[in-house]
């Protein structure tokens, strides 16, 4: 292993000896020099790791030498040493982006800790991050055999989620291996868990049902609305729980978080059932029945979500709130992206304002037909990661910064998550049965039984019947849906695509969080 560098810049050199030699011994290549000069043309010279500087020294002072040091390397790590701990100075050295802050005296075991804490930091992270996962994973295994009823399963999937994102810090990609394996094995018991108490959910005055997509408005929204504090409720297309734990801490710098929650997505697991159900609080067959002129069925022609808003006011209305001031917003591209902002601070003066804002299910999907994107979005970190960047500098976030000053609450949801496909189900049909990947329905479906969840009566399942005699059928865990016609070709072109409409754990536990403006 290479030897550290660690440049010390101290006009009292002198004094420094056996702080120098504390270092040596420990394994770190310690140079000293007087002034913030010979730093400059020591650090334009030479490789160093991390510069230790004292801020009082004659011709040009700590912060200043800081300065000059960023321009010539922004990535070297600085630790500012003083004798001085007045605000602003420390308010100047945390803005000029010190590494760490310490206060003299300092002794050798101080400097070294800081050391550290700046070089070692992903090392220890991952060491121990490691042994907190094995320790826990006993316990992860236990309660995914103790057969978890509905709330104790979004605990199993949060869980493995953090343990998810720790790893993805740690970068420790052999224990990530080995939560993939128990993040699989727990997709297989959730597909099992779904399959024997789907059913029961769909049916009316059940005790135990959890809040389902139908049910989000009614029991994890409007209870929150307040005279005189504008609700937003936003619903961002196809967000994943993991997904939104990585713009969380967007969110957290303008909002605080009063409550981080989740509900189940009704099946399919498609926007066109979903989020339908979400606004118009019913049940798909339910919609069907009374909206028929605007629901449609997947084999129709035509868009499936165009009567969004007139499912939400009928809804409202059936709940006794038609005397609120509503606003409904669909963002589907840039520029109804750019009059959101434009136009948010009109919003306030309404009882609740719903926000649809399509991006990561378009995401998704030209994923599958792009090489490029295919390369920016090869995983779930990737995934992630330009999920974050895009809500960073989206619109929807420059609007709500708009507002964040203004005394608003904000209720942030989805209709459905999606997964990583990657085991290819032959499913044979008719004309008339439906194309999508993750499910299927039609009447005259051939297929393995034990590859998929089957609902024989669509109706049972809440599911409107589009032919006599239709089934519906589910992909489970990371698999999808493939006719035999030029199978292999669609095979390979899908695998390792993102798909959602199916059975797991991340198309189906879904956040639901309440903010309010700090």
């Amino acid at each position: 292993m290479q030897q550290v560098k660690i440049l010390w810049v101290d006009d009292e050199v002198e004094s420094l000896q056996s702080q120098k030699m504390f270092l040596e011994t420990k394994g770190y290549s310690v140079h000293t020099v007087a002034n913030g000069f010979d730093a400059i043309d020591f650090v334009r010279a030479n490789a160093v790791d991390v510069v230790l500087m004292d801020e009082s020294m004659p011709g040009i002072t700590g912060l200043e030498t800081l300065a000059k040091i960023k321009e010539v390397n922004r990535h070297i790590p600085v630790v500012l040493i003083t004798k001085n701990e007045t605000e602003n100075l420390m308010e100047d050295a945390i803005g000029s982006q010190i590494s760490d802050y310490l206060i003299k005296p300092v002794n050798p075991n101080q400097v070294l800790l800081s050391l550290k804490k700046i070089l070692e930091n992903k090392k220890l992270i991952a060491e121990k991050t490691t042994t907190a996962y094995q320790q826990q994973f006993r316990n992860l295994f236990i309660a995914l055999n103790s057969k978890p009823d509905e709330q104790e399963w979004m605990n199993i999937y949060k869980k493995i989620i953090y343990w998810e994102l720790e790893m993805e810090k740690a970068d420790s990609k052999e224990m990530l291996e080995v939560l993939h394996s128990q993040k699989q094995e727990a997709n297989t018991e959730f597909c099992k868990f779904i399959s024997k108490n789907y059913l029961s959910w769909m049916q009316p005055n059940q005790t135990n049902t959890p809040i389902l997509s139908h049910t989000l408005l009614q029991k994890k929204v409007l209870p929150l609305m307040e005279k005189g504090t504008p609700l937003f409720f936003i619903l961002i297309d196809n967000l994943r729980f993991d997904q939104w734990k990585a713009i969380q801490p967007i969110f957290a710098d303008s909002f605080r978080i009063v409550e981080e929650a989740s509900f189940y997505s009704i099946l399919p697991t498609a926007t066109q059932y979903a989020r339908n159900s979400i606004l118009s609080g019913l049940l798909p067959r339910e919609i069907a029945k009374q909206f028929p002129g605007q629901w449609k069925n997947d084999e129709e022609e035509g868009g499936k979500n165009l009567a969004e808003e007139e499912f939400l006011r009928a809804h409202l209305k059936r709940l006794g709130h038609d005397s609120l001031k509503i606003s409904f917003t669909k963002i589907s591209n840039n520029q109804a992206g750019l009059n959101l902002v434009n136009n948010i601070h009109n919003l306030l003066n309404n009882d609740i304002n719903v926000i649809v804002y399509n991006f990561i299910d378009m995401l998704s999907h030209v994923r599958t037909e792009m090489e490029v994107l295919k390369e920016l979005v090869s995983d779930e970190i990737s995934y992630r990661s330009i999920t974050r960047s895009w809500f960073e500098h989206s619109p929807l976030h420059q609007a709500l910064k708009k507002i964040a000053d203004k005394k608003i609450r904000i209720v942030l949801a989805t209709d459905h998550g999606s997964i990583k496909v990657k085991k290819a189900c032959k499913v044979v049909g008719d004309k008339q049965t439906s194309t999508n990947l993750r499910y299927k329905h039609g009447r005259q479906l051939s297929f393995e039984e034990k590859e998929v969840v089957v609902f024989h009566n669509p109706n049972e399942a809440g599911l409107p019947e589009s032919n006599i005699n239709s089934t519906f059928i589910f992909a489970k865990e990371d698999s999808y849906l493939c006719y035999p016609n030029n199978y292999n070709h669609y095979a390979n072109y899908y695998r390792n695509s993102f798909q959602h409409g199916g059975i797991s754990m991340e198309e189906m536990i879904l956040p639901v969080i309440n903010m309010v403006s700090k």
